[in-house]
């Protein structure tokens, strides 16, 4: 099981400001060939097809009712690529989106075969006022990508995990 590094956030909070939403979840990266690759995820769902720079984004969900923040973003992680990381954790400044939404997020060294994905699905009302429900899956795709190209890739607010983690990387031993 993951060990939480002791920077903020603190691995064992939960969630407590109702006002806004929040969610938790892991950048898994690997190094490979002397370069440092993250994996992310794109959107499942039909808003998210056409869309590719700047919509991909980390495996995260939201918190249960007294759910510890790195629980939940192991547990979502798990529920969006059929995958639990293993090894320590290291703990990354929240961001907050263009929407609102706070992110909470760890580091995992890990390896993922992104042809095993296997994501949980959601409903709704497709095509819109049509009175039908279609079920979709959360993540439709997953990919590794170097950090340059993944600070292309991912929603724009979240492009800061990537920062602090290369940063964190080149200063540790």
């Amino acid at each position: 099981m993951p060990t939480p590094s002791t920077a903020s956030p603190t691995p064992g909070s939960s969630a407590t400001d109702a006002r806004r939403p929040v969610s938790a979840g892991i950048l898994l990266y690997r190094r490979k060939c002397d370069a440092i690759e993250v994996l992310l995820a794109h959107p499942g769902g039909p808003y998210w097809t056409r869309r590719d720079e700047g919509a991909w984004t980390i495996p995260k969900g939201g918190i249960d009712a007294g759910e510890q923040l790195f629980d939940a973003a192991r547990r979502e992680f798990g529920e969006e690529t059929g995958y639990v990381p293993e090894g320590d954790a290291i703990a990354l400044q929240p961001v907050k989106q263009r929407g609102g939404k706070v992110v909470h997020a760890w580091a995992v060294e890990g390896d993922f075969d992104p042809a095993t994905l296997r994501s949980n699905t959601f409903s709704m009302e497709w095509p819109p006022r049509s009175g039908k429900q279609a079920d979709f899956p959360e993540i439709d795709r997953a990919a590794w990508f170097g950090l340059e190209e993944a600070c292309r890739r991912i929603l724009p607010a979240q492009s800061a995990f990537i920062a602090e983690l290369a940063s964190r990387l080149r200063s540790s031993p």
